[in-house]
């Protein structure tokens, strides 16, 4: 068996597909592989690390059916370099891959399909959601989850039904970041799941303006678009009860531009020598706010945004990169930073980012 596809087309393929290939396949070699199908005009790549499976399918020439494994990583770094316009690969039968392109050819050995682990195939009955909006309430709350395996639960995103439509929720401890979706109808009443953040992130990657198909199952939920399908096994486990972390009320609030505030944050953060845990200090008064940033036996630095300031003055520290995230996500003009006193949660939200704000914990400082 073998097909000859468009070299771009197929390096994009293979390349969301190894994003689930397992790092440390362990006793399993075989996930370090990619899993080829050839079937009618149409070849699918899968990757997985069986928590995590993405397929890709493209259009190719293709003569014969069957499966076979390639090193993911070799098959990967060898379409990123090629520069002919199309690709070969015939499947030999003493299990050998030949792949050929302009003047280039290689052989590599391939694996025996029979050891892939069986994966499941969600069938259809799923429901439909815009992809550019879940997109975009998936960029402003992704983020915030935690990237420490020791904490399971909080590598997640919370799913949840509210108020008619959908609500997400991340947070790794240190910041909680909530998007809510009205009249998008994934769940159930009052049902609510917990997914991978790594899943989601690569649900963000497509890129597309049509219909994300959803299919929800007991133990894992497929995303399914433009070819590309993401299963990713639900996360067992209860979420934080992240509605007691939001205070009722904010007596003070910050307005200011939001692109000023994170040049400004940018800038100072600097003699913290790039440290992601070095704090920024806001003074926020009735002109606006000066950011600060010192660092033991570098320097210090300080920089004033205007803004309109309700409430008393104050001065309160974060985390800068948390606080830079913040900003990113709500990709509005302004910014709203609403706070209670220096040690209790504040929040930064705006009018023009209905349904989503963003809980941040400040930082102690002598």
């Amino acid at each position: 068996m073998k097909f000859r596809a468009e070299r771009e087309a197929l390096a994009d393929a293979v390349a969301a597909a190894q994003r689930a290939v397992a790092a440390r396949p362990g006793t399993l070699a075989v996930l370090g592989g990619l899993k080829v199908g050839l079937s009618g005009g149409t070849v699918e790549f899968v990757g997985s690390d069986l928590e995590l499976t993405i397929r890709v399918s493209i259009a190719a020439a293709v003569e014969g059916e069957g499966n076979a494994i390639l090193p993911a990583k070799l098959f990967g770094d060898l379409l990123a370099r090629l520069d002919a316009d199309t690709v070969s690969v015939d499947f030999q039968d003493n299990g050998d891959a030949k792949i050929s392109a302009g003047r280039f050819e290689t052989v590599l050995r391939t694996l025996s399909a029979d050891d892939f682990p069986r994966l499941s195939d969600p069938g259809a009955g799923g429901v439909t959601v815009s992809a550019s909006a879940f997109s975009d309430a998936l960029r402003q709350v992704v983020p915030a989850a935690s990237r420490d395996d020791s904490k399971p639960i909080l590598t997640g995103v919370l799913l949840t039904s509210h108020d008619g439509g959908l609500r997400l929720v991340a947070t790794d401890s240190y910041r909680l970041a909530m998007r809510d979706l009205p009249g998008v109808s994934m769940l159930g009443a009052d049902q609510r799941v917990l997914v991978s953040a790594k899943a989601l992130a690569e649900v963000q990657r497509i890129k597309t303006d049509g219909d994300l198909e959803v299919v929800l199952e007991e133990r894992e939920v497929t995303f399914r678009l433009a070819g590309t399908s993401i299963t990713s096994r639900l996360i067992d486990g209860q979420f934080p009860d992240y509605q007691k972390l939001i205070p009722d009320g904010y007596p003070n609030r910050l307005v200011a531009s939001r692109d000023a505030l994170g040049a400004a944050v940018g800038r100072v953060r600097l003699v913290g020598q790039g440290r992601d845990s070095a704090p920024i200090t806001l003074r926020m008064s009735a002109d606006g706010v000066e950011c600060s940033a010192m660092a033991q036996d570098v320097g210090e630095a300080t920089e004033f945004v205007d803004g309109t300031f309700n409430g008393d003055e104050l001065k309160v520290a974060f985390n800068a990169q948390y606080l830079l995230d913040g900003l990113e996500a709500l990709g509005t003009a302004e910014v709203a930073i609403e706070t209670i006193e220096p040690l209790k949660p504040a929040v930064m939200r705006s009018d023009a980012a209905e349904g989503f704000f963003y809980l941040l914990m400040p930082v102690r400082i002598s």
